[in-house]
């Protein structure tokens, strides 16, 4: 068993994964001729997706034997099963519902006896057989920790060779893939909006995306220079959030960052010749920002060094 760790920003590190690899021949037919090669199978184990995996199954096992057992109580309006067959189908419906069938020792303890019924009107008088039952669940042991140990399992394939491509270089890999999925979602979403896309002509598109590729780099690097500055200062930013400004970050998106610069403005008054510019004063959370970004407040002063101060 191969054991995978990842450095922490600390420089600790962090056991995330176990597993091993396997080869599997493969075989297929394209356009009437066989293929045939050997595709690298790695089976792996997530501790965290385990952990989480753990917890669930435990409360799921917490909430099962309550309910079976609350079968037995006597409630006006409800009625326990008629029959040894309907309290064991109860039994069933909860077990399938929290995904806990094997895992519970499930016993049942039935009584039986005759009861006489009297003679009424026209009906003789006869014996019917009166049934009792009570059901009880407890763990098994032995069954959870083997359901534990299978969980937080993932096979995973790929026909790159081990001199390029290793178990851990490619956990590692697939780890950070929710950053690419991220990226594209900005360049398909707000704010580069790619999508929906009205052009007819290839070139038009492929230049159109060119673009907005560089727009997607902006905002990523953007978002790597503020969260290095405040991670090396072990700090936070707060007045990004509309409605809470005292909620703070330590990893703020580029997105929030532009909108607290909303609203800046340019205002041009013309008085005969002359002309009276105001340009809007920056906020503690811009200054801010700026500095993040390694950006002089005059950057943006600059723009206007003339500018009036309203009376």
């Amino acid at each position: 068993m191969h054991v995978i760790h990842r450095t922490q920003p600390d420089g600790t590190r962090e056991r995330i994964a176990e597993g091993f690899e396997r080869w599997e021949p493969m075989t297929a037919e394209v356009t009437g001729t066989p293929y045939r090669w050997l595709e690298r199978r790695w089976v792996i184990r997530s501790v965290q997706l385990a952990q989480a995996g753990e917890r669930g199954l435990r409360a799921r096992l917490a909430h099962a034997p309550a309910e079976v057992t609350a079968l037995n109580e006597r409630r006006r309006g409800r009625r326990r099963g008629p029959d040894p067959t309907a309290l064991r189908e109860a039994v069933d419906t909860i077990l399938t519902r929290y995904r806990v069938h094997g895992l519970l020792h499930v016993r049942y303890k039935e009584q039986f006896w005759e009861r006489p019924r009297r003679r009424y009107g026209g009906r003789d008088a006869t014996v019917r057989l009166a049934w009792d039952g009570q059901v009880s669940a407890s763990l098994d042991q032995e069954a959870m920790a083997a359901a534990v140990r299978q969980l937080g399992w993932r096979v995973y394939g790929t026909t790159q060779p081990p001199d390029q491509l290793s178990l851990q270089e490619a956990v590692l890999a697939y780890r950070n893939e929710y950053l690419v999925e991220r990226a594209m979602g900005r360049l398909k979403g707000r704010p580069l909006s790619l999508t929906p896309m009205y052009l007819e002509r290839d070139d038009h598109a492929t230049g159109l995306i060119r673009l907005l590729s560089v727009g997607l780099r902006v905002l990523t690097l953007v978002e790597f220079v503020v969260r290095q500055c405040l991670a090396a200062a072990r700090t936070t930013l707060a007045g990004l959030y509309a409605g809470n400004p005292k909620r703070a970050t330590a990893r703020p998106t580029t997105e929030r960052l532009l909108n607290r610069f909303e609203g800046l403005t340019l205002t041009i008054i013309r008085e005969g010749r002359r002309r009276r510019y105001h340009l809007t004063p920056l906020s503690r959370v811009q200054r801010r920002i700026l500095t993040l970004l390694n950006f002089p407040v005059d950057i943006y002063t600059r723009l206007c060094p003339d500018s009036h101060k309203p009376p």
